[in-house]
């Protein structure tokens, strides 16, 4: 085969144009015979020979537009569809192993369905509808099952949760999702002057913390009063609970208890034992109620 044709076949692998141009182009590469696999496949093991990876790929090119056209309902072009497969028909080439047993195409078709189905999940929508193996799962299983335009009854819902061994809660879930639509945060009026979709958009009804000044006073006056009995609770120390606690939790560099151990002149695990009397200390003084009147009081 002179090097043009080689070129104008590896060019089917991304598909552009006529997509029936591109079917009909790939239709005429012919079929391989059983026993031609396998020894391309032997060679492309145990030779790394890649004249022999480009000829079981281009044999079942075919193969990737059947199963990419099982996934044109969900909006996507065509042609990125049989792309994505390409891809996983090239991986499955890679690990395809004749001695194994069974045709190329049989194992193939996982790999395939695989990308598309990576494809889709991060295309579908700009927000993701299922991130989990689980969920991607239920997203295609239920799409399929899906019968009319309408939601499931609650019969329904328990026979899809039964076939797929899911909860009817996650069916319901996935169900939601698949009905929902994208919808910008802060959306504009179109150019039509409608201002309809900006006034349904989350920012024209979701509440603006920042703005709330009686919550942001508060929380700034709740911080300063936590932050004054702290420094009451570290007066309330004696000069060694409150250097370990210092030097153990409110300094940038933490010490160890060793390093500790050896400033203090005492065991590691008299460190340990003054560092968690301390804690708990303050952690009974932060429970009390104080006296608005006399400071904290404290037991010791």
């Amino acid at each position: 085969m002179d090097e043009e044709s080689k070129n104008t076949q590896v060019g089917m692998l991304a598909p552009v144009g006529n997509i029936e141009s591109y079917v009909k182009a790939i239709n005429q590469v012919p079929m391989l015979e059983i026993e031609d696999e396998r020894t391309l496949a032997k060679r492309l093991r145990d030779y790394g020979d890649l004249e022999a990876a480009r000829k079981l790929v281009l044999s079942h090119l075919r193969l990737v537009v059947s199963i990419a056209r099982g996934y044109a309902g969900y909006g996507l072009p065509l042609s990125d569809l049989i792309q994505e497969g390409n891809i996983g028909l090239m991986k499955a080439v890679k690990h395809y192993d004749p001695d194994v047993g069974g045709r190329l195409a049989a194992f193939a078709v996982h790999w395939i369905k695989s990308e598309i189905h990576e494809y889709v999940i991060k295309n579908w929508r700009m927000v993701k509808v299922a991130t989990t193996k689980a969920q991607r799962k239920l997203f295609f299983k239920l799409r399929q099952n899906k019968k009319h335009l309408g939601w499931f009854t609650d019969s329904e819902r328990k026979t899809v949760a039964t076939d797929l061994g899911v909860s009817t809660n996650d069916v319901a879930e996935m169900e939601t999702r698949l009905a929902g639509q994208d919808i910008g945060f802060d959306a504009d009026a179109d150019d039509s002057g409608d201002k309809s979709a900006a006034t349904f958009a989350p920012a024209a009804y979701l509440e603006d913390e920042n703005s709330n000044f009686a919550d942001n006073f508060e929380n700034r006056d709740y911080e300063s009063y936590e932050l004054k009995r702290l420094a009451q609770a570290l007066d309330s120390l004696d000069e060694r609970a409150r250097l370990i606690i210092q030097k153990r939790w409110l300094e940038d560099h933490k010490a160890t208890l060793q390093e500790l151990a050896d400033e203090l002149h005492i065991s590691v695990e008299r460190v340990r034992q003054i560092e968690n009397a301390t804690l708990k200390k303050i952690r009974e003084t932060f429970e009390k109620k104080p006296n608005t009147n006399k400071g904290l009081v404290y037991k010791g």
